[in-house]
């Protein structure tokens, strides 16, 4: 295959970098180069907001059912060519092409949706007495900055800038330089689907190069950033003295709480997805196990045993369940939380090691890792992995759970598994967490409220919060003579 050239996507076409610098991008699955990426700069950035700039006036006026059809048009041939972007995302990413090709499939969805929602998305009037007439108004915020990561890749990215063009903003948008692949073929879609040029522009670099740029413009009035915690602080710092608009759906240490009374066999079958689905690079996966201890000896059994199971291996191959880690840093940072966790005291039940398959020796391959031994507020239990790992640990009662559960400084999901129904909402309630799963994971409605608390995050997206986030509200208040 001859290597690929992903440029930047910026007033309705392809544009190679000012600057004419690339990155090497790198295929985890074999861990060789197989495509170069444009390497942006502040410049490029520049470029892309002055098309954005020009763009909005009339994309801010587009009428609803004109806006409707376009971001429908991307919807509709995201899923005509499903399969081209699964293949791609699995090469960029190293997840199984069939994950991708639901991931594709949910990207689809994003444009959907926010295409509909755009057209039911209302003033309000607020009733006054004295024939006083009050309403609020929500108006396109102008140019925004959206940048996503490289777990999710093209699903996470439209889930952003899906509700940013549907409320008649125009978005620079950046995607990560691990992942550009499914992006930069989007921008092939949006021409095609007749998006206007420079509504949508996409600049392919490094986050200090291009993210910085975009955080600091002066003229980028919103930033939506989905990535790390610490990421996400430098982030806060620069952009909040400069009054931009923030949402920030950062890191996660979930916890899976599995009660005695629980349906076992259905907790233990999707512990092991919400343990390691995508390799365990989902912000949402439950990377605590914490078992009522009852039934502790009785879950690790029948856990470990489907965890030994797992088939890790290429990414197309069909029963390949575990793909690639993400990154050759990535592979190597996972690999020493491993390493440390045996330093904590921890005991390795399943997994704990790379694997080389057959014909990828080079590839960033970890077999599902299992952990039991440590305490609550060891570092692998409370810091961020990302990977294929996870701990279990017992608990005595409720309080316990709740008090282990809450002992981190995350605060993005929870899982919890009983058929005690007052239980399950009261700790519903006292769990710090932005979204809790009861007797399941991973059931998401793209009209809720989406993000985390503590250091999991500022901000909501999904449904009318996106839209709320991606404007601005403007309150008419009229004095009527009757």
């Amino acid at each position: 295959m001859s290597q690929i050239t992903i440029d930047h996507y910026i007033n309705g076409a392809y544009a190679s970098p000012i600057k004419n610098q690339y990155l090497d991008n790198i295929n985890p699955a074999k861990g060789a180069v197989f495509s170069k990426v444009a390497s942006g700069t502040s410049e490029d950035v520049e470029k892309a907001y002055e098309a954005a700039e020009a763009a909005f006036p009339a994309w801010s006026t587009t009428p609803a059912e004109d806006k409707f059809k376009i971001l429908n048009k991307i919807a509709e041939l995201l899923d005509e060519n499903v399969q081209q972007f699964a293949e791609a995302e699995s090469l960029d990413q190293g997840k199984p092409v069939w994950l991708a090709k639901n991931e594709i499939k949910r990207a689809a969805q994003n444009f959907r949706f926010f295409a509909t929602g755009q057209m039911h998305f209302a003033s309000e009037s607020h009733n006054m007495e004295k024939g006083t007439i009050n309403y609020t108004l929500r108006k396109p915020i102008g140019v925004v900055g959206c940048i996503s990561p490289w777990n999710l890749p093209l699903y996470l990215f439209s889930w952003k800038i899906a509700p940013a063009l549907a409320a008649g903003n125009c978005v620079i948008a950046k995607p990560s330089e691990f992942t550009p692949y499914t992006a930069y073929l989007l921008g092939e879609i949006c021409t095609h689907a007749g998006l206007p040029p420079g509504v949508l522009n996409i600049v392919q670099g490094l986050g200090p190069n291009v993210g910085e740029a975009m955080v600091v413009h002066p003229k980028i009035k919103a930033i939506s950033f989905t990535g790390g915690t610490a990421t996400g602080k430098r982030i806060a710092g620069t952009a909040a003295p400069m009054f931009k608009k923030l949402s920030l759906e950062l890191g996660g240490k979930n916890p899976n709480i599995i009660f005695d009374d629980c349906d076992l066999g259905k907790a233990v079958e999707t512990s092991v997805k919400s343990s390691f689905l995508n390799q365990g690079e989902i912000c949402l996966c439950g990377s605590r196990i914490i078992i009522e201890e009852s039934i502790y000896e009785e879950f690790k059994s029948r856990f470990i045993e489907k965890v030994k199971a797992i088939k890790v291996g290429p990414p197309a191959e069909k029963e390949s369940f575990v793909g690639a880690i993400v990154s050759e840093p990535h592979y190597k940072k996972v690999l020493e939380y491993i390493d440390l966790a045996k330093e904590e005291g921890g005991k390795v039940l399943a997994g704990g090691v790379a694997l080389h398959p057959d014909g990828h020796e080079n590839g960033f391959y970890i077999s599902p890792t299992v952990i039991e031994g440590l305490g609550a507020n060891a570092r692998c239990n409370t810091e961020e992995i990302f990977g294929p790992v996870v701990t279990i640990m017992p608990f005595k009662n409720e309080e316990e759970a709740l008090q282990i559960a809450n002992a981190v400084e995350y605060g993005l999901a929870c899982t919890l598994w009983t058929s005690n129904l007052e239980r399950a909402h009261r700790m519903a309630n006292k769990i710090e967490t932005g979204i809790v799963w009861i007797n399941c994971w991973l059931l998401r409605d793209l009209r809720t409220p989406f993000g985390g608390t503590k250091s999991s995050g500022v901000g909501r997206e999904g449904g009318w919060e996106a839209m709320r986030f991606f404007t601005e509200p403007k309150n008419v208040c009229v004095q009527v003579n009757l």
